[in-house]
């Protein structure tokens, strides 16, 4: 565990030091754990975008513990860059992003949607089948939603939608 001094530290070598420092820092950011998660959001929200490409990597070195606070800061926060920024954590953090991320396809907020959609195509095999399960959703617009989200990420949503349209599971409760 990492103590609050020393990520200050390691945050400040983010924002100002060579590429090595940068690299070097975001590993031991990584490795501090949920103690760096505000920290990291807060230098995504304040700095450029080549520092927030560092913070998002050391968030994807921490995992699953970042989802939740990723995505409230989407919520409370407009800018696109980092919202950006945050949802290639959210596709790089992987599979335990996927049920949020389908939460946020659900909510229907159109200026976070796109962002959630791109992390699911990037993260995968692993959202095929809760996208499958949104194919089920009353709501048409979210079958639609989900059958193009698996259209676009390629063979194994594609394969997937396919099988489930030759079947006729797509669209039934």
């Amino acid at each position: 565990m990492t103590d609050e001094n020393r990520i200050d530290e390691l945050v400040a070598d983010l924002q100002e030091g060579s590429m090595a420092v940068r690299r070097a820092a975001t590993d031991e950011l990584g490795a501090s754990g949920e103690a760096a998660i505000e920290p990291l959001i807060t230098v995504m929200l304040e700095s450029d975008n080549d520092v927030r490409w560092y913070a998002a990597r050391a968030l994807v070195q921490i995992g699953e513990p970042a989802v939740e606070p990723l995505l409230e800061a989407m919520h409370a926060v407009e800018d696109r860059d980092f919202r950006r920024y945050a949802m290639a954590a959210l596709a790089g953090i992987g599979e335990p992003a996927v049920e949020p991320l389908i939460g946020v396809i659900e909510e229907g907020n159109p200026d976070l949607r796109p962002f959630a959609s791109m992390a699911l195509c990037r993260i995968g095999e692993a959202a095929v089948d809760p996208l499958l399960r949104l194919l089920r959703h009353p709501d048409p617009e979210m079958q639609e939603c989900a059958a193009i989200l698996l259209w676009k990420m390629g063979e194994p949503g594609a394969t997937a939608l396919t099988a489930a349209l030759e079947t006729g599971w797509a669209g039934k409760q």
